[in-house]
């Protein structure tokens, strides 16, 4: 291993983000027990929580029945994601004003490469304790963080799990091998269960048989040339970063109980089609595949998705998941739904798509198509001035149904523009 390779990448990592806006924004949660919910429901799961609740026990996915089973003290607070993705750009511009943003990786993550100036190990300590500084200053005392330094990103996110909360870890190249000996393989980030389990069943059972592996047979045992890659990135060398291209947009919805019957779930998920149409204009593509996913109660699933000519209008998506919506009353004998979503697949630059030229199956006419988007245009501009759902198509924009606005993946923030969509 290089032992010269210098520490190139600082990692950001926020702990228990969204329980700890809560916490900044609501005083009197500092200290308790809290875990945060998208929904008013028992029957759902928790999407963050406190610090203070992760000592009983309670996580991430963890049913809120259960939590509070667990914690009598606890605190179920409902999701505000407009405050989550509002807190997340005041952190980044604290970050920058102490070292350039160079990849946001998700809502409660980012990295930062560091140049020659800035990366010797009493730098980067002096550097980290700035940027914690920083953020408890001027964005709130609340907002903990764990940071990475190794000598590229990877190692970096690594590191940053490494110690929590409010953690600094350095992974120097003359040390690396040894302290990512102490680490198990589910450290990696993108191994998951199933990896796991295909690793092991290769005989890679720890950190160091992972190490111990040529480049020729990482690459076989991941079955790709991610293995390949990863097997250069656990030893230092700092890769460049692969470029990806965004495939899909999607939006989805758990159902509160009075929402579960089919014409209430039905406007849910149009509403929802609205709001990535909105993204997809946007974004100046189009899609040509609409995929409805519903979930039942009971816990069936039902999902299948339509083709259609490269569309960008409202209206033909909506026309598309009506169809879609019949079929899945006909086919799911659950009539109670626990949640919706909808997916817009391949999508397409709109300046590289052609529009139809005769009407024919599912495609429409250059004419049509054109009113379509010029009506779906002004849609847009109109709930952009006058608020979200000042102007609806086949929706109830009652406050019984709207919705919150949109909600956060990690691996998506939701641009400020969509919570008036």
């Amino acid at each position: 291993m290089d032992e010269s390779q210098p520490l190139r990448w600082l990692y950001f990592d926020l702990n228990s983000y969204f329980a700890s806006v809560e916490q900044q924004l609501q005083p009197e949660l500092r200290g308790r027990p809290i875990a945060v919910a998208a929904v008013h429901t028992d029957s759902t799961a928790a999407i963050a929580a406190s610090y203070e609740a992760k000592a009983y026990g309670i996580k991430t996915g963890t049913p809120i029945w259960e939590a509070k089973a667990m914690c009598r003290d606890l605190v179920v607070v409902p999701a505000r994601h407009q405050e989550y993705v509002r807190f997340h750009h005041a952190i980044i511009a604290e970050i920058e004003t102490h070292v350039p943003v160079t990849a946001v990786c998700s809502i409660d993550e980012v990295a930062c490469r560091l140049m020659n100036n800035e990366n010797s190990r009493s730098a980067v300590e002096a550097l980290a304790g700035r940027i914690k500084a920083g953020v408890a200053a001027n964005v709130g005392v609340c907002l903990k963080s764990s940071i990475g330094v190794a000598p590229n990103r990877l190692l970096a996110k690594i590191a940053s799990d490494m110690m929590k909360p409010d953690g600094l870890t350095i992974l120097e190249a003359v040390t690396l091998h040894d302290r990512l000996c102490t680490l198990k393989p589910g450290d990696i980030p993108g191994v998951g269960r199933n990896m796991e389990k295909r690793l092991a069943a290769a005989g890679v059972v720890d950190m160091a048989r992972i190490l111990s592996l040529s480049a020729r047979e990482a690459r076989r045992v991941w079955g790709s040339v991610w293995g390949e890659r990863l097997y250069w990135l656990l030893r230092g060398a700092d890769l460049p970063e692969v470029a990806t291209q965004r495939r899909s947009i999607g939006h989805s919805a758990v159902l509160s109980p009075e929402r579960r019957t089919p014409d209430r779930a039905r406007l849910v998920v149009r509403r929802l089609l609205m709001k990535a149409a909105t993204r997809l204009r946007r974004m100046e593509c189009r899609t040509s595949m609409l995929v409805l996913t519903v979930k039942g109660e009971d816990k069936t699933k039902w999902s299948h998705g339509q083709r259609l000519v490269a569309a960008q209008d409202s209206i033909t998506m909506l026309g598309v998941l009506d169809g879609l919506w019949q079929r899945m009353l006909a086919e799911m004998p659950e009539h109670r739904y626990r949640q919706v979503s909808v997916a817009l697949l391949e999508l397409t630059p709109a300046a590289e798509a052609q529009l139809a030229l005769f009407d024919s199956g599912s495609s429409i006419g250059a004419a049509t198509e054109a009113r379509r988007l010029a009506l779906s245009r002004a849609l847009d501009k109109a709930n952009g001035r006058w608020g979200r759902d000042a102007v609806t198509i086949g929706h109830d924009a009652s406050g019984a149904t709207r919705s919150s606005g949109p909600k956060i993946a990690f691996t998506r923030i939701p641009e400020l523009a969509e919570f008036s969509e």
